[in-house]
């Protein structure tokens, strides 16, 4: 097992001499654009608006240029011919100039020949490209994986709702060169070696290919001492047999090495690479990896004579070979760094050609289609009527069980067929009204995804039904029926409104792909179809097929097989000890501890240490009569066994094998609070460990394979038994009993409890050789007791408390499952964030727990309420859980909350900070962090002004902010909110320590909700959430005060730009109240910050490196509880900036002892401006004062006592704005 991994780590230095994949984009720079060049009639589409093509480059500004369609619909496509196969890159889109025709969300398309399409996928789905927010701006996209291919298409998804599809369109990348070989299934390139026999301790064997065969050999090696190697597909699988071991063991004799790979007959290009160090192999093939080991002793692979590439040649017979060859093409191919189709294009005499190798890539002009949909899917497709007889023919491939595949109404009355797939077998049915029907029943297990072929004919009154071309006739006698041809055929499924005579669909519609279809003997041209000018169709995708293995890799765990339909994988978990949809949870419990607290009396159980883990179920006895609860594991020999005759030149050893796997042993000890084995040594003459300076004669082996020569009761590294420890031993002159070497039977027995060594599993004796020598041993079961993943409790004291893990790894699965108990009213559980992904569980209120998660297709949250309270300081029990299937939550015994997990966006879920199971900062007065979220739109030179007038923002359809702050600092701006187009939300405390929340939604229209109830800044720690769904707003304050109001519907939101905690050190334009706070900044301590799923002061503390988070002036990590002064009974109204919550310092020194006369004479003048000043400040603001003394809406500033009673404010309801521009409220 240790040495997979090491031959991963060790491959790329001993191959990167060895292994040339040819011109690949990350050599080199490869972003040049590729379609700003190309002309007009490079560029097709669906349709388009003019009639005419109209340039569709990017940046291109003559008229109205770009390319729109016809009409705006799912259908519509756009595509470049870039000349020849180039390496692709990235993408750019813009709308079309001048217009308000834009594209919002497309996917992409590559082919080879401009047929036979392959979508861009990443994540293992099919990828979408977020596109433009106006005509001009340029939205721009790298490729994850650059994509080799010659034809490009863009595909519309959404658009803008105001206008059309409308794109211009840029391609980036570079040339690509390559060495290609084309095989027609009866030819082969053989490398002959210099010498008869080849043998090598490692290879390196890479290619990439593309066939539409589903079975053929690509290459084979053989020596007449019986090594081979071989690749093959397999229905469109490939195998690996590799043989090092020098038998007569032949290919076809037994199961592969290895098998890796799924629908690689789709006439795409796949890529292989075959790495091998002795007897280590890597076998991947696209993007999967399988790790083996061979069998035997053998590290070389001896190979005589020759490799061939294409298939087995049999000697001495030419044209000949052995087993079905290769059928398509080869691209740089590679054998230990040579180049052997380059060799073929050369002639060297090193390759010889066997039959027709052509050195280019032809390929067969095959359109497939797929049926989408399994209720609206069909394709229609014209006969010729009234023909005596019947001839339809077509290939097809799917997952699902049940489909219809054709139906027709036949001519002259002669009846409606129907020709269907039932549990996977074919089902052909020719009904007529009055006569009884002929039906034919053939094949089994057609939903394995291969392709099949079918055909029906009825001539002269016969009716026969080939399937992969083996005739199957009907049961019955047909001689009575006489067919003739239709004149409508339905492949697929039925329009919602023809006649059941018209076309029968008693079962759901087919999804899958057909490929080939004939009728009358005549083939269908389905990109006839696809223009419209032939037939009918509805939800299909035409010239691609989109079948997709949902089993590669099985998502299934613990061994549980995959099924799979078009739309879905399905687990069986039985036999695997575990259930769910993806069997992932276990059975059984994970320790006998929780057995115990569940009532169970002593017995034997099956626990899994590990739960969800990778370790399966371990047999074990419970022992849950004693006080403590003890878990035992037997091995093979727990019996007393004699031993004699040993020696160190003939020694006796004994393995013992448990009932489980190491690794489950070590998890079972690694989870238990104390674990112990007995070990006990019965001697005669026999000495056990020589003590006290001898080599012992007696070991025994442990848990990571090394001897420990110590016994029972003493610590490792103490070469003693129990006696020696304890100065009782036989003889004092030795501390074991059995060192004494007497006549007479005696023993040492102990326990051995170190548990990084146990298990114990061997012994080695070699002291029973002597006359009258003999001893006896015996080994317990493994014993343990305590679950430490049971008894573990944590207490968090304040809300800045936190416990921190390394990341949370759980790409395709995770669960989380804990008790708590609280009387707080909210607070985070846990939670983990990646750059987009995250994870979090809350208590959201005393009754409610939430559990949100993104895996980058946009949050999905779920909620549990419950009837009673959760924070009653009573535990209760939560289990969140994960997977590619359903996303759960679990609270108590309360219903679980499911949701299907979605397709769209990718798989895994990817984190990269600390798993936070919460964070507090101090800041200064000048200390500011800003969050920046990811523009709505991309910048860019060319934005003009007919483009800036149409363009509209994407609001998120609610705001959740939360936060925590100390602080005596007052004015201050705690939190800012930049929105477009100027928008803002700002909170901050007034002069007086109310505290305000400015919401700006327009330039005419201001929202300031004031909360005037105390003083917030009193150096205590205050609770604010701010919560809008829709147009309902809340805020509430301390847990209690709720302040609640409805926007009106008029009132636009706009996406956020930036979050600010502190001093916005951006010009941006502060409303003159916000940059009165602003001025001083904040002093004080944020903690708990949240908007939406973002943490803004965590994403500055724990990752600044990775996140979109600028960070100025002094942030320290700190509790908030560490600054709260809980002696605080007034408020504190002078201040200064260099104290961060205005106390001064008494101990400051003097730093000038001894004043001088002119030092006092300053001090007097000084005294004299400030009464001065103070003088004309007081008669201004009276005067001030009295001419607003009739403004009714003036907002008053206090200074409020410490005991003002707040509660009759709680829920008030907002009512009379004061002005049209701005509105107050007042709680």
């Amino acid at each position: 097992m240790d040495s997979v991994p090491l031959l991963m780590s060790i491959s790329t230095l001993l191959f990167s001499g060895l292994w040339h994949p040819g011109s690949t984009a990350t050599n080199y720079n490869c972003d040049d654009p590729l379609a700003s060049l190309l002309s007009p009639m490079a560029f097709s589409s669906s349709s388009t608006l003019t009639g005419t093509n109209r340039p569709a480059q990017l940046n291109q500004r003559v008229g109205d240029d770009g390319w729109s369609p016809e009409d705006s619909n799912a259908q519509q496509w756009l595509q470049m011919d870039l000349g020849s196969r180039v390496e692709i890159t990235a993408v750019a889109t813009q709308g079309r100039t001048g217009s308000s025709d834009w594209v919002t969300r497309y996917s992409l398309m590559f082919s080879d020949t401009g047929h036979n399409w392959k979508q861009y996928q990443q994540e293992d789905n099919i990828w979408t490209f977020a596109g433009n927010t106006n005509a001009d701006s340029v939205m721009h996209h790298k490729l994850l994986h650059s994509v080799r291919a010659r034809f490009v298409r863009f595909v519309p998804l959404e658009w803008n709702p105001s206008g059309k599809i409308g794109m211009r369109v840029e391609v980036y990348g570079c040339s690509y060169k390559s060495d290609v070989a084309e095989f027609d299934g009866r030819s082969s390139l053989l490398y002959r070696f210099n010498q008869k026999l080849l043998s090598t301790l490692k290879d390196v064997i890479s290619m990439k290919f593309k066939s539409i065969q589903g079975d053929g050999v690509l290459f084979h090696g053989e020596g007449q001492r019986g090594d081979y190697v071989t690749l093959e597909l397999q229905k469109g699988r490939l195998a690996l047999y590799l043989n090092l071991d020098d038998s007569k063991t032949r290919l076809s004799s037994g199961p592969p090495s290895a098998m890796l790979g799924s629908l690689l007959d789709d006439q795409h290009w796949h890529s292989v690479l075959i790495e091998r160090v002795g007897k280590q192999v890597n076998f991947t093939v696209d993007k999967y990896t399988q790790h083996f080991r061979t069998k035997g002793e053998a590290d070389a692979l001896d190979i005589d004579y020759e490799l061939s590439f294409g298939g087995i040649p049999v000697p001495g017979k030419p044209g000949t070979f052995l087993k079905k060859n290769f059928q398509g093409c080869m691209e740089n191919l590679y054998y230990n760094g040579i180049n052997i189709i380059d060799l073929g294009k050369r002639r060297k005499h090193q390759i010889h050609t066997v039959g027709n190798v052509t050195f280019s890539c032809s390929e067969p002009q095959i359109v497939p289609i797929t049926f989408v949909s399994s209720s609206h899917s069909y394709l229609l497709l014209p006969g010729t009527p009234q023909i005596d007889g019947l001839s339809v023919g077509f290939q097809f491939r799917t997952w699902n069980k049940d489909g219809q595949l054709l139906s027709t109404e036949l001519s002259k009355g002669s009846g409606t067929l129907l020709l269907s797939l039932e549990s996977g077998t074919l089902r052909l049915v020719i009904q007529k009204s009055t006569e009884r029907a002929a039906e034919i029943l053939t094949g089994s297990n057609l939903d394995d995804g291969l392709w099949h072929s079918v055909s029906i004919n009825a001539r002269r009154n016969r009716i026969t039904l080939s399937l992969d071309n083996e005739a199957a006739a009907p049961a019955q006698d047909t001689t009575w029926m006489q067919i003739y041809s239709g004149n409508n055929y339905y492949f697929g499924g039925c329009p919602d409104n023809l006649t059941a005579s018209q076309c029968l669909n008693p079962i759901m519609a087919f999804q899958g792909c057909m490929r080939l279809i004939f009728i009358d003997n005549q083939p269908k041209d389905l990109i006839s179809v696809q223009q419209g000018s032939l037939g009918n169709f509805s939800d299909l995708h035409i010239d691609l097929c989109s079948i997709k293995d949902r089993c590669l890799p099985n998502y299934c765990e613990h061994g549980g097989s995959c099924s799979q339909s078009w739309t879905n994988f399905y687990c069986n978990c039985s036999d695997t000890g575990y259930t769910g949809t993806t069997c992932h949870h276990s059975l059984y419990e994970r320790s006998c501890e929780v057995y115990r607290h569940q009532g169970r009396t002593a017995g034997f159980f099956h626990i899994d240490p590990d739960g969800s883990g990778p370790l399966g179920p371990l047999q074990v006895y419970c022992n849950v009569t004693e006080d403590k609860i003890w878990t035992s594991v037997q091995h093979n020999n727990t019996e007393l066994t004699r031993v004699w005759g040993t020696s160190p030149e003939k020694p006796y050893s004994m393995a013992l094998d448990y009932s489980g796997s190491m690794e489950q042993l070590e998890a079972l000890i690694d989870s238990s609070e104390h674990c112990e084995q007995e070990v006990a040594y019965y001697c005669r003459r026999s000495r056990l460990l020589n003590t006290p300076d001898g080599v012992p004669f007696t070991w025994w082996i442990g848990r990571s394979k090394e001897r420990h020569p110590y016994w029972g009761g003493v610590p490792p590294g103490v070469q003693q038994c129990e006696c020696g420890l304890d100065e009782i031993c036989l003889d004092v002159r030795h501390f074991c009993n059995c060192d004494a070497d007497k006549d007479e039977w005696t023993n040492d027995t102990g326990f051995l409890s170190f548990k990084d060594h146990l298990p114990v599993t061997q012994i080695v004796i070699t002291d029973t050789n002597r006359s009258n020598s003999e001893a006896a041993w015996r080994i317990g079961p493994l014993r343990c007791y305590g679950d430490r993943h049971f008894w573990n409790a944590v207490s968090f004291y304040t809300e800045a408390s936190y416990l921190h893990f390394p990341t949370l790894h759980a790409e395709f699965s995770a669960d989380i499952s804990f008790f708590f108990k609280t009387t707080a009213l909210s607070g985070v559980f846990l939670e983990n964030l990646g750059i987009i992904d995250f994870i979090r569980l809350e208590i959201s209120s005393p009754s409610e727990i939430t559990f949100a998660i993104d895996v980058g297709n946009g949050p999905v949250e779920l909620i549990v309420q419950s009837p009673s309270p959760l924070n009653d300081n009573q535990w209760h029990y939560i289990r969140a859980e994960r997977n590619l299937k359903v996303t759960s939550l679990q609270v108590d015994q309360l219903p679980r909350t499911c949701r299907e997990t979605s397709e769209a966006g990718h798989f895994r879920l990817q984190l990269n900070s600390q798993l936070f199971v919460e964070v507090s900062a101090v800041f200064e007065a000048g200390t500011s962090v800003t969050y920046m979220f990811q523009e709505p739109y991309p910048v860019t030179k060319h934005l003009n002004q007919s483009s800036s007038a149409i363009y509209t923002d994407l609001a998120p359809s609610k705001e959740n902010i939360a936060l925590s702050f100390v602080t005596a600092q007052k004015p201050s701006l705690l939190l800012y909110i930049n929105s477009s187009s100027q928008d803002f939300l700002a909170v901050l405390l007034c002069k007086n320590g109310s505290l305000q929340v400015h919401y700006q939604l327009s330039k005419e229209e201001t929202h300031v909700f004031t909360i005037e109830v105390e003083n917030f800044a009193n150096r205590r720690i205050h609770h604010l959430k701010i919560n809008r769904e829709g147009r309902e707003f809340t805020i509430q304050m301390d847990e209690q005060l709720r302040l609640s109001y409805n926007f009106s519907p008029e009132v636009e939101f706009r996406a956020v730009r930036s979050l600010t905690l502190g001093k916005v050190t951006e010009n941006l334009g502060l409303d003159p109240e916000v940059a009165k706070a602003n001025s001083l900044g904040f002093a004080g301590c944020l903690s708990a910050v949240q908007y939406n799923h973002i943490a803004p002061l965590k994403a500055a503390l724990r990752h600044a490196t990775v996140s979109p988070v600028i960070v100025q002036g002094t942030l320290t990590e700190s509790s908030c509880g560490s600054v709260i002064d809980p002696d605080v009974d007034a408020v504190t109204t002078v201040h200064s900036l260099s104290d961060l919550f205005g106390k001064t310092d008494e101990r400051e020194p003097l730093t000038n002892a001894v004043r001088s006369d002119s030092a006092i004479i300053g001090g007097v003048i000084a005294v004299v401006i400030f009464i001065i000043f103070s003088i004309v400040g007081i008669m201004t603001r009276f005067l001030y004062q009295h001419k607003q003394s009739h403004h009714t809406n003036q907002i008053k500033e206090k200074e409020y006592p410490a005991n003002l009673d707040s509660s009759f404010r709680n829920n008030i309801d907002l009512q009379n704005p004061v002005s049209e521009c701005k509105r107050e409220y007042f709680i």
